[in-house]
């Protein structure tokens, strides 16, 4: 009988389902234990504390709010603020819960594992791939210039809607006290444009500064190219096998996620005491990240596809369709690529020299939907957390995203790669991300469907350029 294998797609979908009915049958709850009391006398060694928690002891809290409505009624002011989070960390109680929840973080531990190695190697790997010195001058400039510009015109958009539907701001969450790291808050965008240059390779990889790294990255590529041949052949077929090496371990990551995305969206539905509210407020989030990628694949794009190089967008996207289809339903850039490099050159016109040439950069370099994503995510997280981002940060998002998105895998949940090191740019927890796990897989694909749409867009565009007739 033949082996019926389901595809990582519909894991994913399942184990929202499974994670979703888990955790509504398995809610959390709060109880003051003799654990709990023993991990509290050997942090505070306070036994006026222990005898006030005594009162609850064994009591079952079916949400936050009526335990920290008794810790209030019991404790004085200052003891209460001093020892909640602790007191809160150590009264809770879902034994169901913490029986799968180590796949989840064991899940993003991974992900933090393989983040500074993918984005290194990735963008080293995609410069590379332009092919030769030469090719880094008219040709590839042009092709990076363009990506990069509908990748700020994307980050923008997103920007935009995540101000104006302000996804996080009404989401029903305590954040437990928590103050960020704000010391990117607190410099000047010349300082942080400095620091981009470092001091210290290897302090910099260490402590993932993500701006750091990319700088790294793209100096070591275009550098690569001013070696002998010898050596410039050694180092290139060094950094595409690393590359792919670091791609199978990133596979092999991302096929865990059924594990870790049940794991994490169980807890998180368990924890809710009010599952409406959850959903009412992913909800406006889904539809903010769906407003800016609509509102850049059939307005941003095609106007300036139409306006500026007077080409057909309402054709090009009818010969795109089948390559959009796929990227939707498969969810993966990398998957799609030679579908899209297909119809862009047997359907739109492009040649295959050109074709070859700017689509791979651009699924390396140009991910407007990713982008897009990125920059939502971390200002809604910032929103839920009560974190204020100014024009300063939200600048600093922009450019962090926008870098951040050329290192990203063109597979299945990429994204979530790059969403801890941009978040940890601000000092926000990366364990948020299980907040938007939920809505994670339907944005994936839509997002995914729009980096080939732009990829397209991008091929016939310097087709365009180069004075290829087009049939569009």
């Amino acid at each position: 009988m033949k082996n019926v294998r389901i595809a990582l797609h519909w894991q994913i979908f399942i184990a929202l389902l499974v994670a979703v009915l888990y955790g509504i049958l398995f809610p959390s709850s709060f109880k003051v234990t003799n654990k709990t009391i023993k991990k509290l006398v050997i942090e505070y060694k306070d036994s006026t504390l222990v005898d006030q928690l005594t009162y609850i002891k064994d009591s079952n809290f079916n949400n936050i709010t009526a335990f920290e409505g008794s810790l209030k009624v019991l404790m004085s002011e200052k003891a209460y603020i001093n020892h909640k989070r602790l007191i809160i960390q150590n009264s809770y109680y879902n034994p169901a819960i913490k029986a799968v929840h180590w796949m989840g973080i064991v899940f993003l531990r991974l992900l933090k594992m393989i983040v500074i190695p993918l984005i290194l190697l990735s963008i080293i790997s995609g410069i590379l791939s332009i092919g030769s010195g030469k090719n880094l001058g008219r040709l590839g400039l042009k092709t990076v210039v363009y990506y990069i510009s509908t990748t700020i015109f994307a980050l923008l958009t997103g920007l935009f809607f995540a101000n104006i539907f302000k996804p996080g701001m009404h989401y029903q969450y305590d954040n437990d006290g928590f103050e960020p790291d704000l010391s990117v808050q607190h410099k000047t965008l010349g300082d942080i444009f400095i620091e981009i240059v470092p001091d210290n390779i290897f302090k910099s990889l260490l402590n993932s500064e993500l701006l750091s790294i990319i700088f790294i990255s793209i100096l070591t590529g275009i550098f690569v190219f001013q070696l002998g041949t010898k050596n410039r052949q050694l180092l290139t077929e060094l950094f595409h096998s690393l590359f792919e090496l670091c791609m199978k371990i990133t596979m092999f990551i991302i096929k865990l996620a059924p594990y870790g995305v049940f794991a994490l969206v169980a807890k998180t539905i368990a924890d809710q005491d009010n599952l409406t509210s959850l959903f009412s407020n992913l909800g406006t989030f889904l539809i903010s990240v769906l407003a800016a990628l609509l509102i850049h694949a059939f307005i941003i794009l095609p106007s300036l596809m139409f306006f500026f190089w007077r080409l057909n967008p309402i054709k090009h996207f009818s010969n795109m369709l089948p390559a959009i289809l796929t990227a939707f339903s498969t969810a993966s850039s990398a998957a799609t690529l030679p579908l899209t490099m297909d119809n862009v050159k047997r359907k739109s016109g492009v040649s295959e020299k050109l074709a070859n040439f700017t689509l791979p950069i651009g699924a390396t370099v140009n991910m407007d939907g990713t982008a897009i994503y990125i920059a939502a995510v971390v200002l809604f997280i910032a929103q839920v957390l009560e974190v204020h981002m100014g024009f300063k940060e939200q600048l600093i998002v922009l450019t962090a995203s926008m870098l951040a998105s050329i290192g990203t895998a063109a597979i299945p949940m990429g994204s979530l790669v790059i969403i801890t090191i941009v978040l940890d740019i601000f000092g926000l927890p990366f364990e948020m991300i299980a907040l938007i796990l939920p809505v994670d897989r339907i944005l994936d694909m839509f997002r995914t469907s729009v980096n080939i749409w732009s990829d397209s867009c991008g091929a016939a565009v310097i087709a365009k350029t180069e004075g290829e007739k087009l049939n569009i």
